[in-house]
């Protein structure tokens, strides 16, 4: 399983972080439907011969919560992009006549990025409102998970943005696990594990050598670059650690040493502004890099914006994740995606993000886990579903995904996915390109590097 630290979304001059994660795999076959509609499933039996069989379950509908961090300290746009999809996914599956005779309704909770207001989401949506279950959440501090799991509510499809879908049993990430989830230590006794495909493939694949690896003297920043540094090395690449001030970083200077030092590719435990400062002052300084390293939080449509001073830099700004690019709308899936974006959220056209595709594909693994109950929808068996160790890619949308207990080996079989954001793409508007043939191929044997939450 690879861990990715998406500290690019969520590290901000107050300290905070964003830890995100990628992923470990398997598929559903299509024929848990009676009947589907392109890209979601149609419904199936008459809602007369529907029981109200759980909390939240009706004969003609099914109430699902989520909680998302939108009105926080960093953003609107930072942590809602599964809300986004997961409403789009569930918009098209009413029209198309939901699911099993039922149809979708949901209840939002935003927790604005605090913990306590995560916890209050949480007794809302439980104890008042009575979800059945929760699918596309983004929470930056999931304080209320232990209580979600206590009252036994799946959580499916999930962005885990801290550590509490490797923690607790009733939370499924959209990434899969093979983690314990016991409610007690997090991961494998206290530790987490990351794979180094992202490093592989710069090795391999772009041919770097030496790696820049820009850090702030900030504690999650740091931890995280010590982590990348053991990645990197693992893969045979040399490492130059760049540690900035976080309140008065010389990106400049920083520049100018990995230029002295011969560094072709540069990796980053850093925020999002600190990264489009980077790149102007690589760009500047003319570092002869083949790739500027980023992770899935930052593989969005705001790139051109964000790093309007760095034209070159851009141009070589590679991410990889365990998700369909959401540029490929060859892709049904994907298609299905940006139509229903289009026609629900019109507005999100410029803000399409590869965690708005995660909130899709979370809404539709919950969707194929109550379809494959029957008329007798309920949360035993519905997490029957997510715990059966099967394979699982939401249609296409993420690589391979299932939640089955392995200790860790020291190595894993990893794929993904890797593009790159191209001025030229999309008729000169700019946009990520993919640069793998398929990401279920795409597969390296890659080490297993320890870390702590």
């Amino acid at each position: 399983m690879r861990r990715i630290f998406g500290l690019g979304a969520g590290l901000t001059l107050l300290g905070t972080a964003l830890l995100g994660t990628a992923a470990c795999g398997t598929r559903l076959p299509d024929s848990a439907f009676t009947s589907q509609g392109p890209g979601v499933p149609g419904t199936s039996g008459a809602s007369s011969a529907n029981p109200a069989s759980d909390v939240g379950v009706t004969a003609t509908s099914i109430k699902i919560g989520m909680i998302d961090s939108v009105d926080s300290l960093l953003g609107p746009d930072t942590f809602s992009g599964p809300m986004y999809g997961a409403q789009a996914f569930f918009k098209a599956l009413n029209a198309a006549g939901g699911v099993g005779g039922r149809q979708i309704t949901f209840v939002t909770c935003d927790d604005q990025g605090v913990g306590g207001t995560n916890v209050s989401c949480a007794h809302t949506l439980i104890d008042q409102d009575k979800v059945f279950a929760f699918a596309g959440n983004s929470a930056f501090q999931y304080d209320g998970a232990s209580y979600v799991s206590a009252k036994d509510v799946p959580d499916v499809g999930g962005e885990p943005i801290s550590n509490a879908y490797d923690q607790y049993a009733h939370l499924y990430s959209i990434y899969g696990s093979d983690y314990p989830r016991d409610g007690k230590s997090i991961g494998w006794q206290g530790k987490l594990y990351s794979s180094t495909e992202a490093e592989h493939y710069a090795k391999t694949v772009l041919h770097a050598h030496v790696a820049g690896l820009v850090s702030y003297n900030q504690a999650d920043s740091a931890r995280y670059a010590s982590y990348e540094a053991e990645a990197l090395r693992k893969e045979g690449l040399t490492v130059v650690p760049e540690q900035l001030d976080i309140a008065l970083a010389d990106f400049n200077s920083a520049a100018l040493d990995m230029k002295n030092k011969g560094v072709d590719v540069v990796f980053d435990t850093i925020d999002t502004d600190g990264n489009a400062r980077l790149c102007k002052a690589i760009e500047d300084a003319g570092v002869p890099i083949v790739a500027k390293m980023t992770t899935v939080q930052s593989w969005d449509a705001t790139v051109a914006a964000t790093y309007k001073d760095a034209p070159n830099c851009r141009n070589l700004l590679y991410a990889n994740a365990s998700d369909a690019n959401y540029e490929d709308t060859a892709n049904p899936a994907v298609k299905a995606f940006r139509d229903a974006m289009a026609k629900y959220f019109p507005d999100r056209e410029g803000k399409l993000s590869e965690w708005e595709i995660d909130g899709w594909a979370s809404a539709q693994w919950l969707t194929d886990a109550v379809a494959s109950c029957g008329a007798d929808v309920t949360r035993v068996c519905v997490e029957k579903f997510m715990n059966s160790g099967k394979p699982y890619d939401a249609h296409g949308i993420i690589t391979p995904a299932a939640f089955d207990v392995r200790a860790p080996t020291g190595t894993t079989h990893a794929c993904f996915n890797v593009a790159q954001w191209q001025d030229s793409a999309n008729g000169g508007r700019g946009g990520w390109v993919t640069r793998v043939p398929d990401m279920d191929t795409n597969c390296y044997d890659v080490p297993q590097v320890a870390y702590s939450p």
